[in-house]
């Protein structure tokens, strides 16, 4: 593969053979964004788990005390009262059937998560074949199945994150902005890092942590000390 000339400047500052300290990947991630936008920083964190086995699946969510640094549009599938507190609390979209009839009819996929109350769920249920690829299907797992819509809501605004195991054992997850700076960066990696610790299955043997790398949108991947944490 080809990489374009900033790329390459950009890894000539990482040692592929060194696992640097959180804050230090954190600094090394920022320096090496050198696009013209604000480049999403992510981290990708291989386990030690078969996720193959449902007993060995690694989900949840967390808020991070940062935020990510992007603004997100928020469906609500709610009805009556619970439909009035998501509008007051701050949700883009809310609505039931005619919701569901919208995204058949038009394709339309302009938002970024779905909030539904238990009792809409048979609606939602419609469209579990679209949502479910997009990442974008309510789980009660990930607090986006909830009578509390107001917090549903306001946690995503403030920077909630689904972290998800894929089939290849690797949670990639956002923490934030290269304009957030290295101690904001620490903060959100730290947060999320200790979620995913909590998050051990009690089946996982051996090494729970296997590697972590960070990675601004267009530079090349740190990797950070999994000891740290």
């Amino acid at each position: 593969m080809k990489h374009g000339k900033k790329y390459v400047e950009s890894a000539k500052l990482i040692d592929s053979t060194t696992q640097y300290d959180p804050d230090q990947a954190c600094d090394l991630a920022i320096k090496t964004g050198k696009a013209k936008f604000d480049e999403t920083v992510e981290v990708s964190v291989r386990l030690g788990v078969d996720p193959r086995h449902a007993d060995q699946q690694v989900r949840g969510a967390v808020v991070l005390p940062n935020g990510t640094g992007k603004v997100t549009r928020v469906l609500v599938f709610a009805k009556g009262p619970k439909a009035q507190e998501a509008q007051a609390a701050g949700a883009d979209y809310v609505g039931a059937e005619d919701m569901v009839a919208k995204i058949q009819q038009e394709n339309w996929f302009d938002f970024d998560v779905c909030v539904a109350t238990p009792d809409m769920m048979g609606v939602v249920g419609r469209i579990g074949r679209v949502l479910g690829p997009k990442g974008l299907m309510p789980n009660p797992k990930s607090g986006t199945v909830t009578m509390d819509v107001t917090k549903a809501v306001h946690d995503i605004k403030a920077g909630k994150v689904e972290y998800r195991l894929d089939k290849t054992a690797i949670i990639h997850c956002p923490i934030g902005k290269v304009s957030f700076g290295v101690e904001k960066l620490n903060e959100n990696l730290t947060t999320l890092m200790e979620a995913i610790i909590k998050a051990k299955p009690a089946t996982a043997k051996g090494t729970y942590i296997r590697s972590i790398y960070l990675s601004s949108t267009m530079g090349p991947a740190v990797r950070v000390n999994p000891l740290k944490f």
